[in-house]
Formats: structure tokens, C-alpha cells, sequence
């Protein structure tokens, strides 16, 4: 039977996934991702910290459902816009996404140094397919994946550097679950070659990257400058 408490206590909705990442997203706006914790997430939803684990495993898949959260705020692609005003677009949009989440480029960066999360995957292989859609060649998309590094995240970082991870090849079953979810990444990784001693991705000839994006910049320049004259 109900009683006077009861009815003058607030109503909170049933907790669960999605809300527990929205309050810790929000919590990581306010006061910084590093201040963010289990426990202060339990206070600011009003809830015994135990109750969170029902949602999250701890604070690792917190983060990793935090980026999901805030790379689903990234404008999807348009259809039928040209391949680099499509990109240009989606640069900013997550660039807008960044402003609004100014930790989520640490958390990105750090997570997907350990293990990209699908979000992130899903993404960058929606991103390749605008490449690849514009007539660009895989190696070309490849090429421009490492030049823009992070940019196509909104910010500047190098992203998908493998050193420090794990570098045992995935199980057959993995890859075709790989292959099947994000076919243009795996299009792209079973394309390109690999130089084994790289710094700048595995496998990937530093000396040619960096005069791919130093030509590329200068180029740019030039057109610039050409277009002011």
C-alpha cells in the first residue's frame, strides 16, 4: 500500500544503458573525463554504484560507450553529394561533436589505440566508402586516410597507429564478422602493402606518407595562392 512518502517522492525512470552513458557524457562535459568516476556517476543518477555494473562492465566500457554516444552525433552522409563536400561536411559536423565534447578526442584517441570501438569503425568505413564512391582508388584512399589522419574526427592526432597493441592476426570467424560489418575497411587493409619497419602506421612507407601529405599541403597552397592572385 502506498504512503504519504511514496506519493510525494519524485518518479526517476527505469535506469539503463542509454541513460547511463548520456549522465556519464554529461558528467564529462561539466567537470572533465578524468574527474569522471563509477561513483560519481552512481551519485548523479541517484543510484547505489553496484547498480551501474548491471549496464557497463567499469569505467573502460563506460568510455568506449561514451564515444559510441557522441560519434552518433556525427551527421550521417548525404547521398548524392560530391565526394569531397560530402567529406568536408562530416569533418565538420564531428568537429561540432568535439566543441560540444572537448574530452572526447583524448578518450577517442586512447580507446582506439587499445581497440576501436564499432562506432568509430562504422565511421571511418562509412568515410572510406564516400573515398571510393568519388572515383578515388584504394590506394589513393589510403594515402588521404593518412594525411587527414584524426582530421576526419575532427581534430589532429594520428589514429590507428597499431604500435603497443595487439599484433596477432585475427581468427578466420573475426575477420569474416569484420569483413561482413565494415567491408571497406577490410577492402582497404587487404589491399594496401606493408613495410614492416614503419613508424606512422603498421606497415605503411613513412618516407612516401610524408611527401604524399607534404605535396599534398603544398599543392594546396598553391592553389590558394593562385586563386588570390
Amino acid at each position: 500500500m502506498a504512503t504519504p512518502a511514496d506519493a510525494t517522492r519524485p518518479h526517476r525512470a527505469p535506469l539503463n544503458t542509454q541513460a547511463v552513458l548520456r549522465a556519464a557524457v554529461a558528467l564529462a562535459d561539466e567537470s572533465g573525463v578524468d574527474a569522471l568516476s563509477m561513483r560519481k556517476l552512481a551519485q548523479a543518477l541517484g543510484v547505489a554504484p553496484m547498480a551501474l555494473y548491471k549496464h557497463v562492465d567499469g569505467k573502460d566500457e563506460l568510455l568506449d560507450g561514451m564515444i559510441e554516444v557522441v560519434i552518433g552525433e556525427i551527421d550521417p552522409p548525404e547521398p548524392g553529394v560530391e565526394w569531397k563536400t560530402a567529406i568536408r561536411r562530416r569533418v565538420l559536423s564531428a568537429r561540432q561533436m568535439l566543441l560540444r565534447h572537448p574530452w572526447a578526442s583524448q578518450v577517442i584517441e586512447a580507446r582506439t589505440k587499445v581497440r576501436p570501438t564499432p562506432a568509430v569503425l562504422a565511421y571511418m568505413d562509412t568515410m572510406i566508402e564516400i573515398f571510393r564512391s568519388g572515383g578515388l582508388s584504394v590506394d589513393l584512399t589510403h594515402h588521404a586516410l593518412h594525411t587527414m589522419g584524426s582530421r576526419l574526427l575532427g581534430f589532429s592526432q594520428e589514429l590507428f597507429n597499431e604500435s603497443g597493441g595487439d599484433d596477432q592476426e585475427p581468427d578466420p570467424e573475426t575477420s569474416r564478422a569484420m569483413a561482413e560489418q565494415y567491408p571497406n575497411i577490410t577492402a582497404l587493409v587487404t589491399a594496401i602493402t606493408h613495410d614492416e619497419g614503419s613508424v606512422v602506421g603498421a606497415g605503411c612507407d613513412d618516407q612516401f606518407e610524408f611527401e604524399f601529405a607534404l605535396d599534398l599541403l603544398l599543392n594546396g597552397l598553391e592553389r590558394l595562392h593562385d586563386a588570390a592572385s
